[in-house]
């Protein structure tokens, strides 16, 4: 058996592994599966067809596998997944995904969700990732390993933060943010490269100076980015990272208000 608190209740059909441990006041739902060495604190709820990993740390008052907070949910079976090493703080709610979605909400490995945060439905939060306290994540967002959302930062639905960014505090992020680069503002731009990041990842000192070119061209400088993207792309000795800002801005560029995967969701609905 799990060590389960006496004052806790676990649903008859959840699967809990027996290194699984499960605070007082705990309420695990039936469609509940939890690997090894996660541990739930107190007055923690996980509800709904929900699946997580091995060694996460659930601190105490969060609400997990929530249904998703969006009129459109007509009651589909729509999951929540979440893999390993993750920290979920107090008050932290995630949702299940919806059928307009992915139907899938997810976490991979090794991020920290503190105090108060919101992961709405079909957001897809990498590895890596922090989210500080009372941050906002709306319906779809995708939010790339190793970036950071800083405290009371709200996202719109549908926007994607890359690799290794840094959203400052209290940011209004209303369109994708590009990998690597720092972003604050309401709404939120692209203020520079997150060198304190890179460096502390072991980027060369090529790649950040590379990168930091790429931000005065592509960003910074008042030249159309769709030009600025054509001159760049047609350079040869450009490194990997470079391309992938590059090619996230294209995206980015052709994507509905700034934001990539809101227009993928409108081709699927106009049948294109």
């Amino acid at each position: 058996m799990s060590n389960i608190h006496e004052t806790s209740f676990v649903a008859p059909g959840a699967e809990l592994d027996t290194d699984v441990t499960v605070g007082p006041f705990c309420y695990v739902g039936s469609n509940v599966r939890i690997a090894a060495g996660t541990i739930l604190g107190p007055h923690v709820t996980i509800q709904g067809r929900t699946s997580i990993g091995e060694n996460n740390h659930f601190v105490g008052q969060c609400a997990v596998g929530g249904l998703p907070q969006d009129l459109k949910y007509a009651g589909e079976e729509s999951a929540l997944i979440i893999g390993d090493s993750n920290i979920v703080r107090e008050f932290v709610t995630i949702n299940i995904g919806t059928a307009a979605g992915s139907w899938i909400t997810s976490l991979g490995n090794g991020n920290l969700i503190m105090a108060c945060a919101h992961v709405a439905h079909d957001c897809v939060l990498e590895d890596n990732v922090i989210l500080g306290n009372n941050v906002l994540l709306a319906g779809h967002v995708r939010v790339e390993s190793n970036a950071i959302v800083s405290g009371g930062a709200a996202v719109n639905h549908f926007v994607t933060i890359g690799t290794l960014a840094m959203v400052g505090g209290m940011a209004r992020v209303i369109q994708d943010i590009p990998p690597f680069m720092i972003a604050e503002g309401a709404p939120a731009r692209a203020r520079g490269v997150n060198v304190v990041g890179l460096k502390r990842r072991e980027y060369s000192k090529e790649a950040i100076a590379e990168l930091r070119d790429a931000f005065r061209r592509l960003i910074a400088d008042e030249t159309p980015t769709t030009i600025a993207i054509q001159a760049m792309e047609s350079e040869t000795n450009l490194l990997p990272d470079t391309r992938r800002l590059i090619a996230f801005l294209r995206d980015m560029d052709r994507g509905f208000q700034g934001r990539y995967r809101e227009s993928l969701r409108r081709n699927l609905e106009e049948g294109l």
